[in-house]
């Protein structure tokens, strides 16, 4: 009996992060996660007046970080959508892939032309290509995928194949 209370213990000992529906979820960067660790044990103020602070996250990242479109995908009952945002780039300059169970966005930043005069104290704007597979929830039929892309925001609309369509079932 006290073997099965302390296994209780144990399993809720650690906070579980629940899920929402509607939330952002996103995995952290190592930035992020050594900055968390950080603000555990050194609280701010309790250090302050030897802490340096991080520099902004932005200055931190990897060029593969800067590439990679940020991306929603939505589980509907007939299909599955996904976003992307894709800013600064052509239509001319996107390639598409779908499989039964992932997406496929490549594509290419166009390199503006580098400032001649003065130097550069910030340099965020991401050039160049870049590539990013999601996988997806349920299968889908990408042959009859539905794209668009307007305002730097490409949606695809993708059906569900038949045995992956959700079903609701009515309890009697």
């Amino acid at each position: 009996m006290a073997k099965d209370k302390r296994s209780k213990e144990v399993a809720h000992s650690e906070p579980r992060q629940e899920v929402r529906s509607g939330s952002v979820t996103h995995g952290l960067s190592p930035f992020e996660e050594m900055d968390q660790i950080f603000e555990r044990f050194f609280p701010r103020g309790w250090l302050q007046p030897f802490r340096r602070e991080w520099p902004m996250r932005n200055e931190l990242m990897t060029p593969f970080e800067v590439q990679m479109p940020r991306v929603d995908v939505i589980d509907r009952d007939e299909e599955v959508v996904v976003r992307a945002e894709i800013p600064g780039v052509d239509k001319k300059d996107l390639d598409v892939s779908v499989t039964e169970n992932t997406v496929t966005i490549n594509g290419h930043r166009s390199a503006e032309e580098e400032e001649d005069t003065g130097d550069y104290y910030r340099r965020e704007i991401s050039r160049g290509a870049f590539s990013r597979t999601v996988m997806l929830p349920r299968e889908v039929d990408g042959e009859k995928a539905k794209v668009s892309f307007k305002e730097g925001t490409l949606e695809l609309i993708l059906p569900k194949v038949e045995k992956s369509k959700r079903h609701k079932i009515k309890v009697e």
